[in-house]
């Protein structure tokens, strides 16, 4: 008797297999080499996988647009070749790193690439809006729910031996009762209240990790197309902005601050005028941060200082 074939057997993708698929598709998204891959990771639950990737991409180049591509093509290519379907494709910008001599090709194309998208925004009405990205809040919802199925096993546990097996209750619960009988809220006995304000506060918080974005540690992008979505951290525009500065002549120790709001450039000037030096470090800043592509871009904040072994130039009248 012959079996049929979709009954002789199962066929399962391991999560590494897919992980590696996933890095070689994201380094292929791009022009070869532009891209590399750092902390990957993959899930697979029956027909469908989810995947997530850190990359770190070259300066300089649009990142929203970059980031789309890399997203996009890693989720049609991991799909392809796994027959999964991939709901969700995560692609996080690490670093940037500066390009080396003859990749002046990538860049003509990365701007073909987003005068295309520009004329497609234009055309679908305006510029999309950016909003920021929700945190999944893994670490909190975990805790709370491995607390709350502690409890109530222990609970069900007592209740089932009390009913099924005629034990008697256990002490402890037989306790906790007694206790809350005579130290309620009604009661007027602070340890009541003092539980009952503690379970108040763990509720709004819950709540409020709920209805807030978070992923505070990422910057949302311009999106070059309604319904794309792009973000980078606020470390990478740390980079961004300390690298730019940091060639300026006379600028030394330079500290980066960037928050979600407000990016503060702390430098230390070794030699030559300090105001010319602070309205070139301004302006270097200014256009640094200007080319990340943030939707809101934060404030600029920038502080000159002057190193210990700094003197003032020498005046031409002084001479002789």
């Amino acid at each position: 008797m012959s079996v049929p074939a979709a009954d002789r057997g199962t066929t399962t993708v391991a999560d590494r297999a897919v992980r590696r698929i996933v890095e070689r598709a994201a380094t292929e998204a791009l022009a070869p080499g532009e891209v590399r891959t750092g902390r990957t990771s993959a899930s697979v639950r029956g027909r469908r996988a989810r995947v997530d990737v850190t990359v770190t991409l070259p300066y300089p180049l649009v990142l929203d647009e970059s980031g789309e591509r890399v997203r996009s093509h890693v989720a049609d290519r991991t799909a392809l070749l796994t027959g999964l379907a991939v709901p969700s494709a995560r692609v996080r910008v690490r670093e940037l790193r500066v390009r080396a001599a003859g990749e002046g090709s990538a860049v003509a194309e990365e701007q073909v690439a987003v005068e295309e998208a520009a004329v497609a925004v234009e055309r679908a009405g305006g510029e999309p809006r950016a909003r920021r990205p929700w945190s999944p809040r893994r670490a909190p919802v975990a805790v709370a729910a491995l607390a709350a199925a502690t409890a109530c096993a222990v609970l069900l546990y007592d209740v089932v031996a009390v009913h099924a097996a005629g034990r008697a209750p256990a002490r402890w619960r037989s306790d906790l009762m007694d206790w809350l009988t005579t130290h309620g809220p009604h009661a007027g006995a602070w340890p009541g209240a003092a539980a009952a304000f503690a379970v108040l506060c763990l509720g709004v918080w819950l709540l409020v990790l709920a209805v807030t974005p978070g992923a505070r540690g990422r910057l949302p992008l311009r999106p070059p197309l309604p319904g794309v979505r792009a973000v980078i951290d606020r470390s990478a525009v740390a980079s961004l902005l300390r690298d730019a500065v940091s060639g300026l002549p006379g600028i030394t120790r330079v500290r980066v601050r960037v928050g979600r709001r407000r990016a503060t450039v702390r430098a230390g000037l070794a030699f030559g005028e300090l105001e010319p030096a602070h309205r070139a470090l301004t302006e270097t800043a200014e256009r640094a941060l200007a080319s990340c592509g943030a939707a809101r871009p934060p404030r600029l904040r920038v502080r000159l200082r002057t190193e210990p072994a700094w003197r003032a130039p020498a005046q031409g009248g002084d001479e002789g």
